[in-house]
């Protein structure tokens, strides 16, 4: 399924015409399909790559290595969550997965005693500096999809503005290791919805995605190199 796809550099042209184009299509593949799929999106290639690689490089490290990121009390809102430890909202098998995860940083106005500090990986070198990197460029390209949204729902523009500054986003970098044993289920990642606003998806090293269209049918979703995909979350 080759979901709708958009252009963001329309709505950052400054020309009316194009903008509104974008608020249209963006809107309107919401209501049908709940995905889209946006290139030009200001999140370089390159940042991209550098995530990558050092994510491949963490996930490789010794178990015993890993588990030293790995902080029960936090219910892994804050760095790693090991093979089998989440579970979707209603099943009983555990995603066959693991994964790590990033959150906000301090800036102006920042209250630090709502939001446990991220955890840094001293392994591997630059690892803190390009998550918190990416972060930021998730976070920018994420306030231009909301003000498109805003605009769609005939709200002020900057309605989700004051949300997303010093909000609560994670960064998530997963990996969906080789299975060595008979899984309780088959499926990688339970069906599930999301509980956020929006979520910004990078083009995965494989297949897998798929959504629930109008018809209750799985149908696989298919993205270029160069795009994002993002949906819609039910806090939305």
């Amino acid at each position: 399924m080759a979901i709708p796809s958009v252009d963001l550099s329309d709505f950052l042209s400054g020309d009316s015409s194009r903008r509104q184009d974008f608020v249209n299509k963006i809107g309107t593949a919401y209501e049908e399909v709940g995905f889209v799929a946006i290139k030009n999106h200001g999140i370089s290639k390159e940042l991209i790559e550098d995530l990558y690689q050092l994510v491949q490089e963490f996930f490789s490290l010794p178990v015993d290595k890993k588990y030293l990121y790995e902080l029960p009390d936090l219910a892994g809102q804050r760095g790693y969550t090991s093979f089998g430890k989440e579970h979707a909202k209603g099943s009983d098998a555990p995603d066959l997965k693991e994964f790590f995860q990033y959150g906000q940083t301090p800036r102006d106005s920042y209250i630090e005693d709502q939001y446990p500090p991220n955890v840094m990986v001293s392994e591997i070198s630059l690892f803190d500096e390009t998550f918190a990197a990416a972060y930021r460029a998730f976070e920018k390209s994420g306030i231009s999809i909301l003000q498109a949204i805003a605009i769609y729902l005939n709200l002020d523009e900057h309605f989700f503005d004051s949300f997303i500054y010093n909000g609560n986003s994670i960064l998530r970098a997963i990996h969906y290791p080789p299975i060595t044993f008979e899984p309780n289920s088959a499926i990688r990642a339970e069906q599930h919805e999301d509980i956020n606003l929006i979520t910004l998806l990078v083009g995965a090293s494989a297949d897998g995605l798929q959504i629930l269209n109008r018809n209750s049918e799985w149908v696989s979703v298919t993205s270029l190199p160069d795009q994002i995909v993002v949906n819609v979350g039910d806090m939305l």
